[in-house]
């Protein structure tokens, strides 16, 4: 079974994400208080529109700054420190969520002061390190576009086929019993060609293939999150 291996590429239609659909998460230093609100976004109207209803819900905190990141290759990135010293709290946000590679979505840190002031540095290092407490706590998740693949075989070959598709990474989705087994597994369309011939071939052709429309898929994503940014490396 080794010969017929799937290599598998990179390709578009597949981005890091937080897990949850929104997510807040505070935390206090030098007893001024930082909120981060997280949402995921699909586009620049519904970022502002976030914003505008975290802001509104905080219109008496001392600061509510932002940034948000959109599109396949970043194409939409936007802060703004809201009052805070230039540079210290709007861009340090925007750089974790690109060196963490997170997109598609927008960021406000709301921070309440609490009389003493943090420096440039130190307001580096809340603000970045805010929005990392955020999507530790949200976790992370892989989205990724990927073709429903309908395996139908006989029984007999039931087993060597779940085999071959575990040891290719590929995961089964649903199993439906009838006369036949049919297995459904998500696969990308830049790998749809080799693995039509690779699962043929391990089938001697006792296979029936149909590809379905593509869908989105969420699977976790365990990287750590690193709150590094061009101020703080």
């Amino acid at each position: 079974m080794a010969g017929n291996q799937v290599e598998h590429v990179e390709e578009l239609g597949k981005y890091i994400t937080i897990a949850k659909q929104q997510i807040t998460w505070e935390q206090v230093i030098k007893k001024s208080r930082f909120i981060v609100n997280i949402a995921r976004v699909s586009n620049e109207e519904e970022a502002k529109q976030f914003i505008d209803s975290i802001s509104l819900t905080h219109r008496k905190a001392t600061h509510n700054v932002w940034a948000y990141l959109l599109g396949d290759r970043n194409e939409i990135q936007r802060y703004s420190d809201n009052g805070e010293p230039a540079g210290t709290a709007g861009v340090p946000m925007l750089e974790v969520l690109k060196n963490n590679a997170i997109r598609d979505v927008a960021v406000v840190v709301t921070r309440y002061f609490g009389g003493i002031k943090l420096g440039a540095g130190g307001l580096v290092r809340a603000y970045a390190g805010t929005v990392v407490g955020g999507v530790e706590a949200s976790g992370l998740i892989e989205r990724i576009q990927r073709h429903e693949v309908r395996l139908q075989i006989a029984y007999k070959q039931f087993d060597p086929l779940k085999y071959w598709l575990g040891q290719n990474d590929y995961q089964v989705l649903d199993t439906a019993y009838a006369t036949d087994v049919t297995l459904t597994v998500a696969v990308a369309d830049s790998e749809m060609t080799a693995f039509k011939q690779a699962v043929t071939d391990e089938m001697a052709g006792q296979v029936q293939i149909v590809v379905g429309d593509i869908n989105w898929y969420e699977i976790p994503y365990t990287n750590k999150v690193h709150a590094k940014t061009e101020t703080l490396k």
